[in-house]
């Protein structure tokens, strides 16, 4: 069933060629998302990391909010890392004025909330229906979850605080980590899995 699925990245800005080969290596058709017409034929998104102001800015530019939010209420399951996540929220603590998410997650989300870009790191995490083994996870100027609703699932915790980094909420996925830049294809391939589900 992989094999037939077609994958989109936005590729506005951020990691969009990590989660291409990351997708690809799971053996599904991955294609970049240029324009809202690409949309058009692919059974499920990723939004990739990067910045969150600059990608929100470039999609209202480009005319991608209101596709993207009918691309999400029509059921294709949507995936975001890092940036990703906060555009996939309903609400962000401290966004720009004004600030636009394709929203879906019902979470509320703080930006940079682990520190500037010096303060990166990795950590092993365990993240529901991952296991045996952590996930490599790699956070950078990372966002995480300060408020989950009772229709969110949380898939991953981190530090002392138990802070979610990694939620689901039906077919939407969300990290505050960077699976696209492992080697690691356990995210990619329950994202995937996800998309078979529903399409």
């Amino acid at each position: 069933m992989s094999s037939l699925l077609r994958v989109g990245v936005l590729s506005l800005q951020g990691d969009v060629r990590e989660h291409l080969y990351r997708l690809r290596d799971t053996g599904v058709e991955a294609v970049e998302v240029r324009h809202p017409a690409d949309l058009t034929g692919t059974h499920g998104l990723v939004i990739p990391g990067g910045e969150s102001t600059t990608m929100s800015i470039l999609a209202e530019r480009d005319g991608f909010f209101e596709p993207l939010q009918q691309y999400r209420r029509d059921g294709h399951p949507c995936f975001g890392s890092c940036a990703g996540l906060i555009m996939l929220a309903d609400e962000v603590l401290d966004g720009r004025a004004g600030q636009r998410t394709v929203g879906g997650l019902d979470i509320a989300v703080r930006r940079n909330a682990f520190g500037r870009q010096v303060d990166s790191f990795e950590s092993e995490i365990d993240v529901i229906g991952l296991s045996p083994q952590p996930f490599p996870a790699i956070f950078i100027r990372a966002p995480w979850v300060e408020r989950v609703g009772s229709g969110v699932e949380v898939l991953a915790v981190w530090g002392p605080g138990r802070t979610p980094v990694a939620v689901r909420q039906g077919p939407l996925l969300a990290t505050a980590f960077h699976p696209e830049l492992t080697t690691d294809l356990r995210v990619h391939q329950m994202f995937v899995d996800t998309i078979a589900a529903y399409a």
